[in-house]
């Protein structure tokens, strides 16, 4: 199977094309970034394609992450990915960033339990624990990161995410240390590839995962005033 998988979600702008079948990215390309990934993107999805020596309609899969991440870089690639799986007539499939995140550790068969952490802002993060078999033990949510230090519970973990070390200064005293830490920026572009790989479309649509509302609100229409009461 041949996979584009594409990544804006987070301080990435990343692309590449997965092989299967021959256990390998034929082309990739990942560029760090906070802002500026609707320039970015189809420009870089560009050079992966010509790098890879196929076409987008030679490709099997198309897959992006959905978040949790920036409102605005998931809208950037999953409108990307929405629109090169119509213009190809391929299906697309999203994927986690949590679970992209947890991944690589996953897949080590790893003994330890996998803490995936992204920064929500506010002294907040966006929260998934696995165990090292990839078994949920806390679903994806948005928690405080005094309450999330309460995974101390299931033993010495392996944190991942770009909040990773944020959880690692404030780790309990009395728990055991963490296994591991990985502050990556974003997830692996091949795991996003991988994880595209294994689901299904029916099941892992490519839409938005969003487990909060956005911070910023429209404002109020200025045009539209409250009645106002009759004059005396």
């Amino acid at each position: 199977m041949l996979i584009l998988a594409i990544d804006t979600a987070l301080d990435a702008c990343a692309a590449a094309v997965l092989d299967t079948e021959a256990d390998t990215l034929i082309a990739q390309e990942s560029q760090a970034m906070k802002r500026g990934h609707a320039e970015a993107l189809m420009p870089l999805i560009g050079r992966v394609i010509a790098q890879s020596g196929v076409t987008f309609a030679g490709l099997d899969r198309i897959a992006v992450t959905t978040g949790p991440g920036s409102f605005t870089g998931l809208r950037v690639g999953l409108s990307a990915a929405r629109g090169i799986a119509l213009a190809a007539n391929k299906p697309v499939v999203g994927v986690t960033t949590l679970t992209a995140y947890a991944a690589p550790v996953v897949s080590q068969n790893a003994e330890h339990p996998v803490v995936s952490a992204i920064d929500a802002r506010h002294d907040h993060v966006y929260l998934q624990v696995v165990s090292g078999n990839g078994s949920s033990l806390i679903r994806p949510r948005v928690a405080p990161i005094a309450e999330a230090l309460g995974a101390s519970r299931f033993g010495a973990p392996h944190l991942v995410g770009n909040a990773a070390r944020i959880l690692a200064e404030r780790w309990p005293a009395n728990a055991p240390p963490p296994f591991k830490v990985d502050a990556q920026a974003a997830p692996d572009i091949a795991w996003v590839g991988w994880l595209g790989a294994a689901v299904s479309p029916n099941t892992a649509p490519a839409r938005p995962f969003y487990l909060r509302a956005p911070d910023a609100k429209p404002p109020k229409d200025p045009l539209h005033k409250p009645p106002q009461p009759p004059s005396t």
